[in-house]
């Protein structure tokens, strides 16, 4: 093949990249009736959070420390995967209505507090195969706590909103405790 041949078809293949590489866009506005979302609802889920950190049924499982973890006051470092249950009522064989996955780290050096980062996977007829994606800190120790929730799929689609935690149970042995949650979330 020609010297003159490799330069043109590297022409070519260069200009060809080139105009493929402007005719991509990253970003495109839209107006939100594009999307069809329809009207915003506010909508009030209730719930209980089993945490089961003993035994052989284990939903929530330390899997990393700082070499602090075992001295601090507070476990500070700890690292908790889970999928706990949520149900309609505080008893583990009440209605299930979905799965809190995620996890949560104690992130304070002075306070009993958890950074929780969770999806809300529901299987609730309604909200079947929906999600909610809750994030915040968690002062365990308070009557009620208050976090964030930042997004959302399915019948959740472009959620925001709070959820409201409060202790229901907590096993001061081995640490298993049942929370009620109540969210408010806008979404279409």
């Amino acid at each position: 093949m020609s010297t003159t041949t490799v330069t043109t078809a590297l022409i070519i293949v260069l200009f060809s990249l080139l105009l493929a590489a402007e005719s991509q866009t990253f970003s495109t506005s839209l107006p939100p009736s594009s999307l069809r979302l329809g009207t915003q609802k506010l909508t009030r889920l209730h719930f209980f959070f089993h945490d089961v950190v003993g035994g052989p049924n284990a939903t929530a499982i330390r899997v990393a420390s700082s070499p602090i973890t075992n001295t601090s006051a507070t476990g500070f470092g700890n690292v908790v995967i889970m999928d706990n249950l949520l149900t309609v009522g505080p008893e583990s064989n009440s209605t299930r209505v979905g799965r809190a996955q995620g996890m949560y780290a104690s992130a304070d050096l002075n306070n009993m507090s958890f950074m929780m980062v969770n999806n809300y996977v529901f299987d609730e007829e309604k909200f079947n195969g929906s999600t909610l994606s809750i994030l915040g800190r968690n002062p365990i120790m308070s009557p009620v706590r208050e976090l964030t929730v930042v997004g959302g799929s399915g019948v959740f689609r472009f959620a925001r909103g709070y959820a409201e935690a409060r202790t229901y149970f907590l096993n001061e042995t081995n640490n298993d405790a049942i929370v009620e949650y109540d969210v408010y979330v806008l979404h279409y």
